[in-house]
Formats: C-alpha cells, sequence, structure tokens
C-alpha cells in the first residue's frame, strides 16, 4: 500500500510539474516530424528530382565524395572493404580513414545505409536526408515545450518551420552530415534547459559528445548559439559554469575522433584563402523569401510566420529576445564574428553556413510570442508590418522571384488574418497549409537552381554494377592494386567500385599525397584535393597496379612490382619538374627518352604529353585526347598520345608542353630488378603490414602508400622515400613491421578516458548535491523528536 501511494504521488507531482509539457510531448514532434517530410517529399516530386523523377539530385559534393563514403560505409560493415576504421586501402593508394569517418559518417543515423542493397544506395541517402530533417524538426519542437509549456500544435509547426528552414532545404539537403547540426541545436538547447534545472547531469554530456561526434563543424556552430540562448535565458554564473563544464565534457568524450579530424585537417592539402564579403542588403531581404537560391547568400527563408510572430514581440515591449535576433543576424555580416562562426576560417564555398542557428534563434523568440497565449492584434499586425515593409528592399534584388513574391505575400495575410479567426483548428490548419506550401516551393526552387548552377553526376546504373563486377573479378589485392581507370564518374572511384587506386577526393587530403603525386603527372580538380587516376605504365609499376579499367573493359596492365619493395642503398630521390623525371628517379631506373630533334618519338616508344595548365585537345596520328587543365583549380594528368608507329611523325601538342618517350623494353627490365630484390612475403591487414625479407637485404624498404603522417615501423616512426612510407633495413634483418595510427588518435583516447573519469565525479557529486537537502524526518518517538513545520513563504504582494 505504501509503495502504491507513493507512486500515485509521484505521478502527482510529475503531472503537476509537465502537465502541458507532457500533453504535447509525443504529439508536437510527431507533427513537426510529419509536415517535414511532407514538404520535402513534395518539392521534390513538383520538381520532377530523384527519387520522384528524372532530374539528378546528386549536385557537387553529394555525389562526388558523401555518397562514395557512404559506399565505403556499406562496404565496411559489410565486411567488404579493404582497411579498417583507421586506414583506407582503398583511396589515394592508402590513406588515414578516421578523420573522414568523423567528417563524414560518424552520424547516428550513417550506418542505416547498411540497410539498403548497396546499388540503391542513393536512395538510402536520400532517405536518411529527410529523416534527419523530420528528426530536427521533432528535436526543435519538444524542445520548445521543455523551455516553456504551450500548445502543443503551436510547437508542432515551429518545429517543421525549422526543419524546413531555406538552409535545411537549399544547403544541407546536398551536404546530408551538416544536417547533423540541424539536429544539434535544439539538443543543446535542451541541454541548456537541464543545465538551468540542474537535471540529467549524465544525459547532458551524452547529448554533447553525440553531436560533436556526429559532425563537429555544424555542431560548434550550434553550441555557440546554444551557449547565447543558455546566457539569454538564464544570466547566472552558477548556471553558465554547470553548462560550460557540461559542454567541455560532453567535447572531451568526442576527442577520440575530434583529434584526429582536427590534426588530418591541418595536415591536408591547402585549399583556398578567402577574404569574407557581406551580401548585399537587398539580397537579404530577398533571402527572407520561399522560391529563392543563392550560393554566396545567406539562405533566411523560413515560414512567415516566424519571423512576424518574433517581430511582434517589439509591440508587447519585450525587447530581449528581438534583440538576441538582430544580434545573431548582424554577425552572419560582419567579419570578425564571421570567422568566428566559421572555426576562424573562411570556408571554401558558401560562406554562411551558421544560418541555421539565426534560423533556431527566430523560431525560439517565435514560441517566446506565443507560449503565453497568441498575440494581441496590434502586435501581431505589427509583426507583419516589421517584417513586410524592409522585405520591399528585395524589389532590387536579382534573387527574388515572382513565385517567392506571392508566397512571401500569402504567408503574411493568413498571418495577419489569424486573430480574426475564431477556430483554433481552423487557425492550425491555415499555418500548416502556408508552411507547406512555401517549403515545398522552396524546396522544388532549389532541386531546379543547383541542377542547373553545378556539377552533377549520375545515379548507379546496370552499367555501374557490371563495371564493378568485372573489376570484381580482376581483384588481386594485395598482390596488386585493381585500379577503376580514367573513366570517373566520382572523384572518389574506387570505393564506389570497390578498387583500389589514385584517385581520392576529400576535405582531408592529405597534402604530402597531392605534392608526391602531382610530382609523378597526376591531374586533379578542386585545387587540389580531388585527385584523377593516372593511366601511367610507370605509376603502374610504382604503385602495384596489376589491373584497370579502360576503353570499356578490364585490360592487365605491363609488369607491376608488389606492395612493398625495397630500393638499393643510397639517398631518397628528390623530385624536379619533369614528372616523367621524377618517374625515374622513384623508379631508380631511365625509362623514358626524349624527343628527336625534330619533336617526334622513335618508333615502338609511347608518347606522353604532360601540359598541366592547357584545355583542349593534342594529337598523334588519329588519335586525339582532351585535357583540361586551369591551375590552380584544374591540373591535366600526364596523357598518353599512343605508341609512335610512323618514323618522324611529330604529335601535335600546345607550346610549353613536355614530352616523354617510353621505353617499354627498359621499364620491363627496371621492374624485374626490382622484383628480385622485393620480400618473399607480405602480410596486410586492416592497420599495417609485415614483410619477411630476403637474406641480406639492405637499403630501403619502400610502401606505394603516401608518407602520411601515422606510419610507425617496428617501433619507430616511418622514413620517407619519394613521398611514400619508407623504412631503412639492414643486413641480418629478416622482419619489418609497420602499422598505421592516425595522429591525434592516442591523445583522444586519452582526452575521453579522463572526461569519462570526470564525468563520473561530476555526476557523483551532482547526485551528492540534490540529496543533501533531503534530511531524513525522525520518527515519532524516537531520539530526534520530530521535524518542525516548515514555514510557507509569504506571499508576493
Amino acid at each position: 500500500m505504501e509503495i502504491r501511494k507513493s507512486w500515485k504521488s509521484w505521478k502527482s507531482w510529475k503531472a503537476r510539474r509537465n502537465g502541458p509539457v507532457a500533453a504535447g510531448a509525443g504529439r508536437a514532434p510527431a507533427l513537426a516530424g510529419l509536415l517535414t517530410v511532407l514538404a520535402v517529399c513534395a518539392g521534390d516530386a513538383v520538381a520532377d528530382t530523384f527519387p520522384f523523377g528524372s532530374h539528378r539530385r546528386s549536385v557537387n559534393d553529394l555525389g562526388n565524395e558523401y555518397l562514395p563514403f557512404h559506399a565505403h560505409l556499406w562496404d565496411l560493415l559489410h565486411g567488404r572493404a579493404e582497411g579498417g576504421l583507421l586506414l583506407n586501402w582503398q583511396s589515394g593508394w592508402g590513406t588515414s580513414f578516421l578523420p573522414d569517418l568523423g567528417t563524414y559518417l560518424t552520424s547516428p543515423f550513417a550506418p542505416l545505409v547498411a540497410l539498403a542493397p548497396r546499388a540503391d544506395l542513393a536512395y538510402a541517402l536520400y532517405a536518411i536526408t529527410v529523416l534527419k530533417m523530420a528528426a530536427a524538426a521533432a528535436a526543435m519542437a519538444f524542445t520548445l515545450l521543455r523551455t516553456r509549456p504551450g500548445v502543443w500544435w503551436g510547437a508542432g509547426l515551429l518545429g517543421a518551420a525549422y526543419g524546413l528552414c531555406g538552409w535545411a532545404v537549399l544547403e544541407a539537403v546536398y551536404n546530408p552530415m551538416w544536417m547533423d547540426g540541424l539536429i544539434a541545436f535544439p539538443l543543446l538547447c535542451l541541454v541548456g534547459v537541464w543545465v538551468r534545472e540542474e537535471r540529467r547531469p549524465l544525459l547532458g554530456p551524452l547529448v554533447v559528445a553525440v553531436c560533436w561526434t556526429a559532425n563537429f563543424y555544424t555542431a560548434y556552430m550550434a553550441t555557440l548559439g546554444a551557449a547565447l540562448v543558455l546566457l539569454v535565458t538564464a544570466p547566472r554564473w552558477r548556471v553558465l559554469l554547470r553548462g560550460a563544464v557540461t559542454g567541455l565534457l560532453g567535447v572531451g568524450l568526442a576527442a577520440p575522433v575530434l583529434l584526429p579530424v582536427l590534426l588530418g585537417t591541418r595536415q591536408a592539402f591547402p585549399g583556398v584563402v578567402r577574404d569574407f564579403a557581406a551580401a548585399d542588403g537587398t539580397d537579404l531581404a530577398a533571402r527572407l523569401m520561399p522560391a529563392t537560391y543563392g550560393f554566396s547568400t545567406p539562405a533566411l527563408f523560413v515560414f512567415t510566420a516566424v519571423p512576424v510572430l518574433a517581430a511582434s514581440l517589439l509591440f508587447r515591449r519585450q525587447w530581449l529576445w528581438p534583440a538576441v535576433v538582430a544580434g545573431v543576424a548582424l554577425s552572419l555580416q560582419w567579419g570578425p564574428t564571421h570567422l568566428v562562426w566559421h572555426c576562424f576560417a573562411t570556408p571554401n564555398g558558401s560562406p554562411y553556413r551558421q544560418t541555421f542557428v539565426l534560423t533556431g534563434v527566430m523560431v525560439l523568440a517565435a514560441w517566446a510570442a506565443i507560449a503565453d497565449g497568441p498575440p494581441d492584434r496590434r502586435a501581431l499586425l505589427g509583426g507583419v508590418a516589421s517584417v513586410g515593409v524592409p522585405a520591399l528592399a528585395a524589389v532590387g534584388s536579382d534573387e527574388a522571384t515572382p513565385w517567392g513574391w506571392a508566397l512571401f505575400a500569402a504567408g503574411l495575410g493568413v498571418v495577419a488574418a489569424v486573430p480574426f479567426v475564431r477556430r483554433g483548428r481552423l487557425v492550425a490548419l491555415l499555418l500548416a497549409g502556408v508552411l507547406v506550401a512555401q517549403a515545398s516551393a522552396t524546396t522544388a526552387w532549389g532541386d531546379r537552381e543547383r541542377l542547373a548552377r553545378l556539377d552533377d553526376y549520375p545515379a548507379w546504373s546496370a552499367a555501374d554494377t557490371r563495371r564493378a563486377a568485372a573489376l570484381a573479378e580482376a581483384d588481386g589485392w594485395p598482390a596488386y592494386r585493381t585500379d577503376s581507370g580514367r573513366t570517373q564518374r566520382t572523384g572518389n572511384e574506387p570505393l564506389m567500385l570497390g578498387t583500389q587506386g589514385g584517385s581520392y577526393y576529400s576535405s582531408l587530403t592529405p597534402e604530402v599525397l597531392t605534392r608526391t603525386m602531382a610530382a609523378l603527372g597526376v591531374g586533379w580538380t578542386s585545387r587540389g584535393r580531388n585527385l584523377q587516376s593516372l593511366d601511367n605504365p610507370v605509376t603502374d609499376a610504382l604503385f602495384a597496379v596489376g589491373a584497370r579499367w579502360r576503353d570499356g573493359q578490364v585490360v592487365r596492365t605491363g609488369p607491376a612490382l608488389p606492395l612493398v619493395t625495397v630500393r638499393p642503398p643510397g639517398p631518397a630521390p628528390v623530385y624536379g619538374g619533369s614528372p616523367f623525371r621524377n618517374q625515374e628517379l622513384l623508379l631508380g631506373a631511365r625509362v623514358y627518352e626524349p624527343p628527336a630533334a625534330d619533336g617526334a618519338c622513335r618508333v615502338g616508344t609511347e608518347v606522353f604529353l604532360f601540359a598541366p595548365d592547357f584545355t583542349g585537345t593534342a594529337r598523334l596520328g588519329d588519335r586525339t585526347v582532351r585535357l583540361r587543365g586551369q591551375l590552380l583549380k584544374w591540373r591535366a594528368t600526364v596523357t598518353s598520345l599512343g605508341v609512335q608507329k610512323v618514323p618522324g611523325l611529330r604529335p601535335e601538342v600546345p607550346p610549353k608542353a613536355e614530352v616523354g618517350c617510353l621505353d617499354h623494353t627498359r621499364l620491363r627490365a627496371a621492374v624485374a630488378a626490382l622484383r628480385a630484390m622485393a620480400p618473399t612475403s607480405t602480410e596486410v591487414t586492416d592497420t599495417g603490414f609485415r614483410a619477411t625479407l630476403r637474406p641480406g637485404t639492405t637499403g630501403t624498404l619502400v610502401l606505394s602508400s603516401p608518407g602520411i603522417a601515422g606510419w610507425s615501423c617496428d617501433g619507430r616512426p616511418a622514413a620517407a622515400y619519394g613521398g611514400l612510407v619508407a623504412v631503412p633495413v639492414t643486413a641480418g634483418q629478416r622482419e619489418v613491421g609497420c602499422v598505421f595510427r592516425p595522429p591525434g588518435l592516442r591523445a583522444g583516447l586519452g582526452a575521453g578516458a579522463a572526461a569519462l573519469l570526470l564525468l563520473v565525479a561530476w555526476v557523483a557529486v551532482q547526485g551528492v548535491r540534490r540529496r543533501r537537502p533531503l534530511m531524513p524526518e525522525a520518527r515519532p518517538g524516537g531520539s530526534g523528536g520530530t521535524k518542525p513545520p516548515v514555514p510557507a513563504p509569504a506571499a508576493r504582494p
């Protein structure tokens, strides 16, 4: 009986404490998520875009980078990848994978790709993206009800407005890892609520850790926004201190992923350094409307009711939230705060990646306007005027559209009519209809504009399936590599097709890889971060390529070296400006001839052209090749013009181009000599290799992988040989073992362990503090007597 009474008493207290919140805690997130899915799918269907139509969805880095990385994750989860969580043997001749994993694939939603067939990964990634948007909307709806009680459908509509903001449907929709930041902002604001209430000391840091692990870049921005919200809602030093401890503990728990990513970023090939240029005021006014698009302006659109409600607070003499919204908006336009938002570096791409935080703050301000009851007519109409009049500045903007004006005006009209509608359900239906219409139109407009302005990539087809099957049949890893070829549909073709090649595209492409391959003649796009495959017999031999895709089929290449070789004693090669000479230095033999005085190569040699800055065609006889170079954005690769068959036939090449004449007989002799010195056996693992040497071997053992930081051999940091992993070997040495550990992993694990211990201590301290005031009552008749009643607090005047 006592237990039952206690349970009923607890339930009664819980209901009194969280009654309005609990009533809508399920319905509001469900409504927000449902409206989000409906609007996004409707917009994509209207635009006739994948998966509902014929237009391609995979634009820019979505098809070129993110989809291939999810394909590699699929392979990892199904046990089909070459490498593991630390090392990726398939891309860039073998690169660090943990930084890429932490940048693109550590979202809790990412493993869901494993549920789909591999040929349908584009469908899976679309579903995950929409699911993330719905989760962000639901999280915001739930958080709104936890910040202060209010009508549940209002929280649901505002949550959907957040999940369907312009930043989400226009920018993050083809950068799916950014969607984790969209989810993180309301979750971190919820952590702020717990901090303010001195609750959830364990769950709070864990939520922070998940957010920072999912995508540290947007989580950093979301954390700045959530910290500002906590400062505004609870400006007390004890609360702020608890918030700081909670945040630091969570970030510390994420350190095993964060530190390798940070160090990987520092070791990446440098990107473009840009100066921030603030957007024009007329464009800003236009971007507040639905159905607009601009790559270099902030996607400010959010359901029109949101800015109207936020502005209505001004007419109720509530200044705090409007001031916060204005401050965040101004910070988007000022150079110093722009750098703070973007981790102190102007991004190579859209310069307004933090816009979702401004949207989130506006939604919180809108909730503050309606949580205690709808604004009166004067306040609401004042809000309509405050939003509508400045929007007239968009008349001078090229980014404003007729559909945008119409939908914006309709939104203002419906919001202005709300005070005259007496039935709450009708209000909810009207607002939901306008929200879905505006968001769907913006989604459709973005689909069409991205396809017109950005590069796009084809979906996986039956031809790709046949190509992957043919390459898989020719696979001989680790005895030799199989390259996916120069015909590339993405920058990460080896990941998509399951091969082991040199092409690789990532924000973390190592500088040593780019510079080494550039010295050997590789081509690139994306200013050196998107390395292309190099179809050249010398580099094929150097990097153990035994088969590759060429001219629509798998071909066996010439004699290739094994993955691990031994070079004779002597200094490491120092590269110069000629890729042909650099290849010879790394091979250790002369295999190219210069053209004769008349510019022609000797009959029987293969003619190769190097013109990195040239865009156009080159020709040898009836063979024509096209090159694309425009340094530093694009770099044309060393290209074969074919075998010289006609004496004196001079190739038609651009001025300042370099021509090399490859003697295949010399190449075969050089390869045979190095194979004779190679280890007798090599065991390759997910994190390194172990080679058994021939008796009496001396010189330098060389792994045909880039000498990125993190390699160690026999307990010592690896050396470098022409940009590749190397280790000196001495007479009498029988084995060499090398392992790869991404820089920062050990320190990250230590920081994570320390954060975990501190979290346990923190939870214990908080538990003691909560129990301390609860002194047990003495039993009647006991030695302590009865506890005197606590006087009731005086009523407020």
